[in-house]
């Protein structure tokens, strides 16, 4: 791994203009998506030679990811070759790890077939580096998972490093080759070593439901086709966006992160490790907890993508007892909530500000599962803005019934005082046909002001042009790949003393200067931001006053000026009564 392609944090033109063009690729007809995206959940297997050294080379601790040791600290190909003489994993039980990735709720597993030292788990043509071969374990580690998920009824796909490896000739390397035994003709490589090996796996081990390419150093489309030809041999199977040559594939895959707000008309899957590496590492005590892990995955479903949860077994074919420990949590809070999340789609809210919700259309209309992770004190959880005539609520673990009440401000729920899931409770309220969901309305805070929090904005982009949008993990996120003037954002208020307001923008941005301008009803005043140094350095700047008319709703706006704009990165507006 070590790929990102939807960054987090930061603003280039280059990197909006690939967010951009990610947002415009075409989603994949239902059809053979059907099944992955009832899914939500999978299983990422990285298993190779890298779980020998497992981080440590010469008796030192190598920081960085355990899978990429080899290309870290150069190690020659002749030495690296030695681990493979270490690599025989007697207790690889293949029924035993589909049938914890079966109790964890996981749909589907992805296992690393071939990562990008080169070592392929089977016994790959155009090579010899591979476990039949060149370990003493001597057979074919794929097959025998195959076969297990056949017998249990889950989805196996592979993962193949179709560009980088730093074994075998001619492959790529992601900082450029170490070791003299590396160089070769790329093109070759590829007719050689890539293009059969991937054909064999798409042929030699029946249906594969995924093929997830990664990391396409030098791809350029003459290479790309020819791996790309071979995905008519499965008709079916479903691609990622790494493979290069412009090929975009089914599903987009940020990596460790989640996207703010989901990604709009594409499949997507975030694949995520459950510590800090890919590939075992001995020293990486870095456990996500439990609650992070189920709280991850209720946050992806209700954004309308998967979790592909990564687990690294050992040289000798075990996973680590943490690995299996979190395993069992997220399968016990699955067996009790897995219908809030199995076949669901994105949550119609903007926000939620105690959890979060997924949605699955009914014949007769639409159920909201509501996965409450701040549970209230005082029995009473607001639904913001949820209008709409309810059938029923109750609570998913009990079926235990549920008082409603509809509200000027939305649907007022009436819950147990005591927290059912500390990790996250499930309230299931059924809608007669479509629930209707008024715009989120942000409400005074203690001092009076209010803060326009990027996420709480709605965001107006031209059709074709360079999509502005949320980005960066939560509590921190920003308005960003804010390249184009035409783009803007608007926030709804409500409850606001009216007369004069200053208005303070938390921002960031390397350019010389910028202008914003600011409007609410027949008010609007323009400012200049001076540089912060860079994308990621914010500070907060002093816009002047605006006023405000009513106590109702009202629209603050913020555009980019038509002209002297230069793309910024806005966290936050703040507007503070002037006494």
């Amino acid at each position: 791994m070590k790929c990102n392609f939807l960054t987090k944090t930061g603003l280039t033109l280059m990197l909006a203009l690939s967010s951009w063009t990610t947002s415009l690729y075409a989603q994949t007809p239902a059809s053979k998506m059907d099944w992955w995206r009832e899914a939500r959940l999978g299983m990422f297997i990285h298993w190779g030679v890298y779980a020998v050294p497992a981080g440590v080379y010469h008796d030192k601790k190598v920081d960085g990811l355990g899978e990429w040791i080899m290309h870290d600290v150069s190690i020659p190909r002749d030495e690296y070759k030695t681990y493979a003489q270490s690599f025989n994993p007697t207790k690889y039980d293949p029924e035993k790890w589909v049938q914890l990735a079966k109790d964890a709720g996981m749909k589907y597993i992805v296992i690393t077939s071939k990562h990008h030292d080169g070592f392929a788990l089977f016994d790959a043509v155009g090579s010899d580096w591979n476990v039949v071969k060149a370990s003493p374990y001597g057979k074919d580690l794929l097959k025998p998972l195959v076969e297990a998920c056949r017998k249990q009824g889950m989805k196996l796909g592979f993962y193949y490093s179709q560009a980088n490896d730093w074994y075998n000739p001619g492959g790529a390397a992601a900082r450029g080759h170490w070791d003299k035994s590396q160089e070769g003709s790329m093109d070759e490589y590829i007719d050689k070593v890539a293009v059969p090996q991937v054909r064999q796996l798409l042929t030699e081990y029946g249906d594969v439901v995924e093929l997830w390419w990664d990391v396409p150093t030098d791809m350029n489309k003459e290479r790309a086709d020819k791996l790309a030809e071979l995905i008519k041999l499965q008709p079916n199977i479903i691609t990622n966006d790494r493979l290069g040559g412009g090929h975009n594939g089914d599903i987009t895959t940020p990596e460790q992160y989640i996207p703010a707000t989901g990604i709009a008309g594409r499949d997507w899957e975030t694949c995520m490790t459950m510590n800090d590496t890919w590939g075992f590492k001995t020293a990486d005590n870095n456990w996500k907890s439990n609650t992070d892990l189920i709280r991850n995955l209720v946050d992806i479903a209700s954004k309308g993508g998967n979790y592909l949860l990564n687990v690294g077994p050992t040289a000798d074919g075990e996973f680590p007892q943490p690995i299996v420990d979190r395993l069992e949590a997220i399968g016990s809070w699955m067996k009790v909530n897995g219908n809030a999340i199995y076949g669901t789609t994105a949550s119609p809210f903007k926000v939620l500000p105690w959890g979060r919700c997924t949605k699955v259309k009914t014949a007769k209309g639409t159920t909201l599962y509501f996965h409450v992770f701040q549970w209230p004190a005082n029995g009473q959880l607001l639904v913001s803005g949820l209008k709409g005539k309810v059938k029923s609520a109750s609570m998913l673990a009990d079926g235990k019934m549920i008082k409603t009440k509809a509200t000027e401000d939305g649907l007022l729920l009436t819950v147990p005082s005591q927290v059912p899931d500390k990790i996250a409770s499930v309230i299931k309220v059924e809608i007669t046909g479509t629930p209707e969901i008024a715009p989120y309305v942000i409400k005074p805070g203690t001092n009076g002001g209010f803060d326009l929090r990027a996420e709480l904005a709605e965001i107006h982009n031209k059709q074709g042009e360079a999509s502005a949008s949320v980005e960066g993990p939560e509590n921190n996120r920003n308005f960003g790949f804010w390249t184009s003037n035409t783009s803007w954002m608007s926030w709804n208020i409500k409850g606001a003393n009216p007369g004069s307001y200053t208005l303070e923008a938390e921002v960031a941005t390397p350019a010389r200067r910028s202008e914003v301008v600011v409007e609410t009803q027949g008010d609007a005043r323009s400012y200049k931001i001076s540089s912060t140094g860079d994308y990621n350095k914010y500070q907060k700047v002093n816009m002047g006053t605006i006023t405000v008319l009513s106590k109702g709703v009202t629209e603050i706006r913020l555009k980019a000026a038509a002209s002297n704009w230069n793309a910024i990165n806005l966290r936050n507006l703040t507007l503070t009564r002037v006494k």
